[in-house]
């Protein structure tokens, strides 16, 4: 039977290995912890296991452990029940009842609290659990699959983790790779993510020449594949050709691989001036109005140092008058005397 992949995309060998332990594990009811650096898709690989399992007709309930605060993980998984606390107005089921048959997924696990952890072993180890505040014992007919991208070994050692809840997870480890290392999976993910965000946005299908595609293949990718697909949405919204250039990539990617970009010369402009581009706002964090408002007081503040400070000089290079460029400089607290 083909392997439902979930979404993933990739053909590197490293990749390969994974899927390849994937598919033998995901029928049994094994516990599964998978590791590697924040983007890679741990998720998405922990979808793709439910979806060979026989559990794939119930419920996938993830749980990000390091987004819920620390006094209310405990009842998010396992809920509470009336009065237990202030706020306890009613009884409420967690995601442990909620995964019943299915799979929970508990998604940055290292970041979970050693008082919590205990009541975790007990689930995976007894299959059964006690809401906040009750007093009877409930069964956890669920798969446990945990993920991280911290070292839990370290972290055992550095006593932030319990031993035993460790190897109890660890029964069958799957290490995603990061991105760097899977080599021309990059581009097919970059085409893949293009494809379907020029889709949404209902505009022609964006494609990447030979030099550009060098140089994503090139760019290390710290932010694994989450960063290239954000990439590649920033490229559907501001790439205003069908055909993506060097320089609508980011300035990151072009420093990495050296790149300096020639002076561009456009109609109305000087020799040697290049007119702000999209790719700016984007590459500076800015909107337009902040962009512009940088941009004019660089200028305001290069006419008052070029003038020596007087206002009727600065304002004659900046070719505005006296009275606008005082209001200008009002507008910013730099009017002085």
């Amino acid at each position: 039977m083909e392997l439902n992949l979930s979404g993933m995309v990739g053909q590197s060998p490293c990749l390969g290995e994974v899927l390849r332990v994937l598919a033998k594990v995901a029928p049994t009811d094994s516990t599964v912890l998978v590791t590697g650096e924040s983007g890679t898709g741990k998720e998405l690989l922990v979808r793709a296991l439910h979806a060979n399992s026989r559990r794939v007709g119930k419920p996938f309930v993830p749980v990000n452990c390091g987004a819920i605060p620390r006094e209310l993980l405990e009842s998010e998984l396992f809920g509470h029940e009336k009065g237990a606390f202030t706020s306890a107005v009613r009884a409420r089921q967690g995601r442990f009842e909620l995964a019943e048959g299915g799979t929970i997924f508990l998604d940055e696990i290292g970041e979970m609290d050693l008082s919590l952890q205990v009541k975790i072993l007990r689930a995976l180890q007894e299959k059964e659990f006690e809401r906040v505040g009750g007093g009877k014992t409930l069964k956890a007919d669920v798969r446990i699959v945990a993920a991280t991208n911290r070292d839990l070994e370290v972290e055992v050692q550095a006593g932030r983790f319990r031993e035993d809840l460790y190897y109890r997870l660890n029964v069958i480890p799957l290490h995603l790779p990061p991105l760097r290392d899977r080599g021309e999976d990059v581009l097919l993910l970059a085409e893949h993510f293009l494809c379907r965000f020029c889709r949404q946005k209902g505009r022609p299908q964006l494609t990447f020449p030979p030099e550009a595609r060098r140089l994503v293949l090139g760019y290390p990718w710290p932010g694994n594949v989450r960063e290239l697909e954000n990439f590649m949405e920033r490229l559907s919204i501001l790439c205003e050709n069908e055909v993506i250039g060097v320089d609508d990539l980011p300035r990151k990617i072009l420093d990495t691989a050296g790149v300096v970009l020639p002076p561009v010369t456009l109609a109305g402009a000087t020799p040697g001036f290049r007119w702000p581009r999209l790719t700016d706002l984007a590459d500076n964090a800015m909107g337009l109005k902040d962009f512009m408002d940088a941009l004019e007081e660089k200028l305001l503040v290069e006419a008052l140092e070029k003038a020596g400070g007087v206002k009727n000089q600065a304002a004659e290079l900046l070719g505005i008058k006296r009275t606008t460029l005082i209001e200008k400089l009002k507008k910013r607290n730099m009017a002085g005397e």
